[in-house]
């Protein structure tokens, strides 16, 4: 025993001598080393982590998420009167004049979304379906559902759906915190009405913020019908903002086209890493950029809808600028990375931890922050009430705070986000939730549900039934789930509905609707 005591001791003085000679040696000599010499010392020293792809087979991969990636037809009616502040007379005569003249009469749409629960939730984007009265929805084996909105959320560009079936092909979530620049990824999607269509490329940057969220046309093309990408990608001049858009693009060079918006990025496990959602493009097609929203941040927000009916977000309550040597210039401060502190929202966590105008916040979590969607994404995935670590630089030094996300400070009045009972409950534009016993008790009613979400362009939205108002009946049939709803809205007399409850300070209302 003392013997190899002794052996490994020798072992361990005898590399550490030679580990020294070797240091000393190359310092010595470093000056007279070759490039290629240097790098040999360098790599002896840090062995490297990258390991080669080997034969590349996307076959396993494809075919596990194929059958779980849906076609999303949508049809829609034309907001009256938006003709984009066109002439009238150019309307009339456009045609004539080799203008195209915008399509009377309802208009359809479409895209691709990605099953995740085997009970029929779906994933997809908002601009795909935002405007839809109906959804179709068809899968990989020719089956076809019609779809429902469950919520969705303009900030993220996400929708949730729901389609009535069991036992359906679902994709794999993966963690795309752990995706890496370099990695092979696959796009699924239907491209141009192509179904089922299977692209591959890799992963070329991450955390993108390309200013792409909220800044999409007035028509109908722009705005995901036609382009479901939103059109050309322009670049847009910063300005101080309280942002409330959440932009953290994976960007990928896997061919994607319009009609893959909602569809699935996958890594070569057949994980769900990211939902596609635009594309870098000067005519509307691919042009060697895509970019996806991280399935990361995806799974806080498709989580909220489908337990709340609308996203439970937290914010930090700073309008900030994102830094670079211009704005620096600016500003007068002589740091070029992190983001400046313009505003803060009276009442916010930021300013109840003591953050101040003219902070730098520099990191997140103790990781550094070099754009907006470092902060954002982050920030993105927390609840209100939550706490989020930041790191600022006043007057040259560093300090700490705990920052407590706050809810946003709306009024229940003004607040929205953004014949099959599907399609009716699409018309409707809201989300819903049952009572709690509390707001029974609040209300004096036995039975009901909430208003979560409404969308603008709808029917809750036109007819300022807003976000906190009770729903109890609905063509005199006693309301207390989405499935009531489905039952009291199908097969409606002449299109009469008839909708009774509260508005949330609690005066009463019964209105009738006429349902086209």
């Amino acid at each position: 025993m003392k013997k190899v005591g002794l052996t490994l001791l020798t072992a361990f003085v005898g590399g550490a001598m030679a580990l020294g000679t070797y240091k000393i040696f190359e310092k010595k000599y470093a000056d007279n080393m070759t490039f290629e010499e240097r790098q040999k010392v360098y790599f002896t020293n840090n062995p490297s982590t990258v390991s080669s792809a080997g034969t590349v087979d996307f076959t396993q991969s494809a075919a596990a998420v194929t059958p779980a990636v849906v076609y999303i037809r949508t049809s829609y009616t034309p907001s009256q009167g938006n003709s984009g502040g066109r002439n009238p007379l150019d309307e009339m005569f456009g045609d004539m004049f080799g203008q195209r003249m915008r399509p009377q009469g309802p208009q359809q749409g479409s895209g691709s979304g990605v099953i995740i629960s085997p009970d029929g939730y779906i994933v997809t984007n908002n601009h795909v379906v935002e405007k839809a009265d109906k959804i179709t929805v068809n899968l990989n084996d020719h089956r076809t559902f019609q779809a429902k909105v469950i919520g969705t959320d303009p900030n993220t560009d996400l929708a949730l759906l729901k389609i009535t079936g069991d036992n359906l092909p679902i994709v794999k979530l993966g963690n795309s915190d752990d995706v890496r620049v370099g990695e092979w990824v696959l796009a699924v999607g239907n491209p141009f009405n192509l179904t089922s269509t299977v692209t591959a490329g890799i992963v070329s940057a991450k955390g993108r913020n390309i200013g792409i969220i909220g800044s999409r046309g007035d028509s109908e093309e722009e705005e995901g019908y036609g382009n479901p990408f939103g059109g050309r990608m322009q670049q847009q001049q910063q300005r101080p903002r309280l942002n409330k858009a959440i932009e953290s693009f994976i960007q990928t060079d896997a061919a994607i086209n319009p009609g893959n918006s909602g569809g699935a990025l996958v890594n070569t496990k057949g994980e769900l890493i990211g939902i596609n959602a635009a594309i870098a493009s000067h005519t509307g097609s691919y042009e060697g950029y895509g970019f996806a929203i991280p399935i990361n941040l995806a799974k806080k927000v498709l989580n909220d809808i489908q337990k709340y009916g609308s996203v439970k977000r937290g914010f930090i309550g700073v309008s900030f600028q994102e830094l670079n040597p211009d704005a620096a210039e600016r500003l007068g401060v002589s740091r070029t990375t992190g983001l400046y502190v313009n505003e803060l929202v009276e009442g916010g966590g930021a300013q109840a931890a003591g953050v101040k105008k003219g902070d730098i916040i520099t990191k997140v979590e103790g990781v550094n922050i070099y754009e907006s969607s470092d902060l954002q994404e982050r920030v993105g995935r927390l609840q209100p009430g939550d706490k989020i670590n930041i790191t600022v630089v006043r007057d040259g030094a560093e300090k700490n705070f705990a920052i407590t996300l706050k809810p946003e400070a709306t009024s229940p009045k003004t607040a929205a986000v953004s014949k099959s009972a599907e399609e009716l409950f699409n018309k409707l534009g809201a989300s819903f939730q049952p009572l709690s016993k509390e707001q029974k008790a609040k209300f004096k009613v036995n039975n009901g549900v909430v208003v979560t979400q409404v969308r603008p362009g709808r029917l809750f939205y036109d007819t300022e039934i807003p976000v906190g108002s009770i729903i109890t009946n609905i063509n005199k049939q006693p309301i207390n789930s989405v499935a009531d709803i489905d039952k009291a809205i199908t097969n409606l007399r002449n299109g009469n509905l008839i909708i009774s409850g509260y508005y949330p300070d609690g005066t009463m209302f019964n209105n009738m609707f006429q349902i086209q």
